[in-house]
């Protein structure tokens, strides 16, 4: 049972890092600012559960410790490019 868990552990991680390389070319070619931010933000997410996984692989709980540090990070990150886009207008 825990060759299966470490196995689907492993492969999520796997496919975690494979969305992020996808999140990480919508940033960098997106069609506007909105797909922009919204990528970085989901680029957040997925790090977030990066983390997590990393955590339960290694069995070490500092890795979720940090994914709460970035979760509240990122929110604040995101909430501030979103009202820098409003106001500007930024295409």
């Amino acid at each position: 049972m825990d060759q299966i868990l470490n196995f689907v552990l492993h492969a999520s991680l796997i496919i975690h890092l494979g969305l992020v390389g996808i999140c990480v070319y919508k940033v960098w070619r997106g069609e506007n600012s909105v797909d922009r931010l919204v990528g970085a933000d989901v680029i957040g997410t997925i790090a977030l559960a990066v983390l997590v996984l990393i955590g339960l692989i290694e069995k070490n709980s500092l890795f979720i410790d940090a994914a709460v540090g970035l979760a509240a990070l990122s929110s604040i990150g995101s909430i501030a490019l979103a009202k820098f886009i409003a106001e500007r207008k930024v295409q």
